[in-house]
């Protein structure tokens, strides 16, 4: 995947900010920006150069994958190292990522270079890595693909008298016999009464004959998460069930054909909460609808009640909603969609008619 263009739009950001170089701490992001996929690194961007630093443990690793910038190993004392080497050069303003710096490490950055003035940036990449690019919607779609099949096989193993945990254990194991490096996140099995718990753990409960189970899961593939949300029932559940089931499905529906780059996150969400609340269950939907993904299972944008954020073209989020009635069950449906001009586009394939089972 080519990087350079990526440093440029961090350059870009210099003028913008009247600064003369951006620090990067973020893993996910430095990963973003040059490739690095390891632990451990800082990625200094200058004007007219870029310097990555990181230990020993990842020399062959980062001349393998670093692009656009120089790779330094001087050892596990990455700032000291920045001092060191005066990478820094005649820059005196250093942008910084407000979000993903310690104070430990403000202040040693601080005593480090006493001269330099730090500007703390908000979310300073989040535009850029919200947008993704062709081979970045191919590897979501791919890894979506691997979590699709999972639920499949999940579907013809899953029974009464089956615990939480033993379906998240089929769920964890399918992802990796499939090509997976890992989860995106630990899976939500979460039956009966506890699918009304919107992240409830999975544990040694029993799953009972007529319950709803809500099973929310996903993988990474290449870097790149999946994630998925379909609610089945274990037997016959009874018309209500049915009735909530409904429900949530036409509020995603609904929120998948309003759903364009543009539109603004928080009109997108009413959409489908106008839908829940006209059917009167609207203070049972306590979270916002969906989130960005891609090299993290959550990140930006937000598709919320609380954000007027317009939603940016080519960006991967999630349709997610969902009602859940304390101490009884819970319904959640979830897709991934890429945001185009005119629309969106689905990656996710696996079925959302309900099953019973």
């Amino acid at each position: 995947m080519r990087m350079s263009h990526r440093l440029e739009k961090v350059r870009g950001l210099l003028g913008a900010h009247d600064a003369d170089a951006a620090l990067l701490t973020f893993l996910p992001d430095i990963r973003w920006a040059c490739g690095f996929t390891g632990s451990h690194g800082l990625l200094l961007v200058l004007p007219d150069a870029a310097h990555f630093v990181t230990d020993g443990r990842y020399l062959a690793q980062a001349e393998a994958e670093v692009r656009g910038a120089a790779v330094h190993v001087p050892g596990y004392d990455l700032f000291g190292h920045l001092a060191a080497a005066g990478l820094f050069g005649a820059a005196q303003t250093t942008l910084l990522q407000a979000e993903h710096l310690t104070l430990a490490e403000m202040g040693r950055i601080e005593a480090l270079f006493p001269a330099m003035t730090w500007r703390p940036v908000e979310r300073m990449l989040a535009a850029f890595v919200a947008e993704k690019e062709p081979e970045e919607v191919a590897r979501i779609r791919e890894a979506q693909r691997i979590t699709d099949e999972v639920f499949v096989e999940i579907l013809g193993r899953l029974r009464p008298g089956m615990t939480e945990r033993e379906v998240a254990a089929e769920i964890v194991y399918g992802h990796l016999r499939r090509g997976a490096e890992r989860m995106a996140f630990d899976p939500i099995v979460a039956a009966g009464p506890n699918g009304a718990l919107p992240h409830a753990r999975p544990s040694d409960r029993k799953i009972g004959v007529g319950e709803l189970v809500v099973l929310d899961f996903g993988g990474v593939r290449d870097g790149y998460a999946s994630d998925m949300t379909r609610t089945v029932a274990v037997g016959e559940p009874g018309a209500e069930a049915r009735r909530i089931y409904d429900v949530v499905r036409q509020a995603q529906a609904r929120a998948l054909e309003a759903a364009h780059a543009g539109v603004p996150s928080k009109t997108l969400d009413g959409v489908a909460r106008g839908v829940i609340e006209a059917a009167g269950y609207g203070d049972y939907f306590p979270h916002s609808l969906g989130h960005g993904i891609g090299l993290q299972t959550h990140e930006w944008p937000s598709v919320s009640f609380r954000s007027e954020d317009p939603l940016p073209l080519n960006a991967a989020v999630t349709i997610e909603p969902g009602v859940y009635l304390p101490d009884r069950f819970g319904v959640r449906i979830e897709d991934i969609i890429v945001l185009r001009a005119d629309g969106c586009e689905n990656l996710t394939g696996a079925p959302k008619d309900l099953v019973v089972l």
